[in-house]
């Protein structure tokens, strides 16, 4: 049964992708936009999203409650679209679609040749700060999670690796392995820490434990290296503005969850600066 739901996704995914590459990259995002704050809500439990605003903004109204769910839905769509132009996003000078901030820092990890890890969460087009990073000339590999849809999950791979980041490895106990391995050859490693992990530790994260993944701490007590924070968001007429934040060197005697805790803070931080550019969908609670 979910084979059929699946190829039934991809088909309707390839209907869209083939008219957004006939009709350009501005009505794109448009249609897109209005397209997923129609039907959002139909895929996603519209429950678990109010839910989950609530615990970061507990004395929210119900008109900004709204607008922050609309907006993340527009924006939802906007990226999807964006995925039939990524190869123009990789191919063009990054200035002409995105602002980059600290690109000072990206040259001194590069001058060092000390790998780091990068840590972000899934802010508007998340996909964008691994390319402009590996764009950037550093060594870096970038974590995914594939998808469920076996039939769209080849496809992304390979807009990925092709676009986005070379270096791709699969979440999972597996891709822990790579990640130490490409490590120890001097390959920085980008990864989302927003998302539930079912091996993860339960941190406070917006006043409530949410399991949380320990590895850049994990990477800290055992290499005692840098964590720098990314964030990006996207701005008028769909431009980005990535920044990359300074690097955090944590003191020697703290431990994984207090450094896992502090990073849950950095990323609370960059939620709440823009809320509506955040995906409050999934389970991060649970």
């Amino acid at each position: 049964m979910n084979k059929i739901k699946y190829f039934i996704q991809f088909l309707l995914i390839f209907l869209f992708f083939i008219i957004f590459k006939i009709i350009g990259i501005k009505l794109s995002r448009i249609l897109a936009g209005k397209f997923f704050m129609i039907i959002g809500s139909f895929f996603r439990s519209k429950k678990v999203t109010n839910k989950n605003i609530l615990r970061a903004f507990p004395n929210i109204d119900n008109i900004s409650k709204k607008k922050i769910e609309k907006d993340m839905w527009s924006y939802y769509g906007k990226i999807f679209a964006e995925y039939v132009f990524i190869k123009q996003f990789r191919l063009l000078n990054s200035s002409s679609f995105v602002e980059l901030e600290g690109q000072e820092i990206l040259d001194e990890i590069k001058s060092n040749r000390k790998p780091v890890i990068f840590i972000s969460g899934h802010f508007d087009n998340f996909e964008l700060m691994a390319m402009l990073i590996e764009k950037s000339g550093v060594d870096l590999a970038a974590i995914y999670r594939p998808l469920n849809n076996q039939f769209i999950n080849p496809f992304m791979e390979v807009i990925r690796k092709k676009y986005i980041c070379k270096k791709q490895i699969k979440k999972g106990i597996s891709g822990t392995k790579e990640i130490l391995k490409y490590f120890k050859k001097g390959t920085s490693i980008a990864l989302m820490i927003d998302q539930r992990v079912s091996e993860g530790e339960r941190i406070d994260f917006f006043g409530e434990d949410a399991l949380t993944t320990t590895i850049p701490a994990q990477f800290v007590k055992k290499f005692r290296c840098k964590i720098v924070p990314v964030h990006i968001e996207r701005g008028k007429n769909d431009k980005f503005r990535c920044k990359i934040l300074k690097p955090i060197d944590f003191e020697e005697n703290e431990n994984i969850e207090k450094i896992t805790a502090n990073l849950n803070k950095v990323i609370e931080k960059m939620i709440l600066k823009n809320p509506g550019q955040w995906i409050w969908t999934h389970n991060r609670w649970k």
